[in-house]
């Protein structure tokens, strides 16, 4: 059977609560769509996260890559387009903070998600979530991470697809922060799952 690694991150910056360590939870050891899901939780950290997503990925020999991120204020589930080597923004949980900083010094400016995300977000749409295409990551640990892993795959020409998907808070984040839009964490399993079931369909 395929394998399936999928990654979420603990929580970070002033959210109490990450969805993505929920989704991760819920849906490891699950086949779906012909993949049986390994799950792992990644430090929001500029020096592990990537590394240990890596290192997930030695030892579990997947088939495929999905990371999940928060992008709180997104009210849309938004499937990542491209990657850029590039790392900027806010302190991580370990409180270093880069600033137009390379994620690798020899590497293109950028990498395009090897996944079919037009199908994802019409799948998504098709079961009721809303969902859309992103055209940034932005420059912090998510990006990081689909950055670090496409250039892994792409250097060592590996027959592994990978991206990234950003979601929504969910409703326990935003009892916290009341400005935020937000999802089910219910919803926000389901529409994730959705996207995994269709990653082998023919387009149509």
């Amino acid at each position: 059977m395929k394998k399936l690694l999928l990654t979420g991150f603990v929580p970070f910056l002033d959210n109490p609560i990450n969805p993505t360590e929920e989704i991760v939870k819920a849906l490891e050891g699950k086949i779906i769509g012909g993949y049986k899901v390994v799950g792992k939780i990644l430090p929001v950290d500029f020096a592990e996260s990537a590394k240990q997503c890596i290192e997930h990925f030695i030892e579990e020999k997947p088939d495929v890559v999905i990371s999940l991120g928060l992008a709180a204020g997104r009210s849309k589930i938004t499937p990542e387009r491209i990657a850029i080597n590039c790392r900027d923004g806010a302190a991580d949980n370990s409180g270093v903070k880069l600033e137009d900083s390379p994620i690798e010094e020899e590497g293109p400016a950028g990498y395009f998600s090897t996944l079919p995300i037009r199908r994802f977000v019409n799948a998504a749409i098709e079961k009721g979530y809303p969902a859309v295409i992103s055209n940034t990551a932005g420059t912090y640990l998510c990006n990081n991470v689909m950055y670090s892993m496409l250039h892994k795959i792409e250097t060592e020409q590996l027959p592994v697809r990978a991206g990234f998907i950003h979601i929504p808070a969910s409703h326990e984040l935003a009892m916290k922060k009341s400005s935020l839009p937000s999802w089910s964490q219910a919803d926000l399993t389901s529409a994730i799952e959705a996207m995994i079931e269709v990653l082998d369909e023919e387009a149509e």
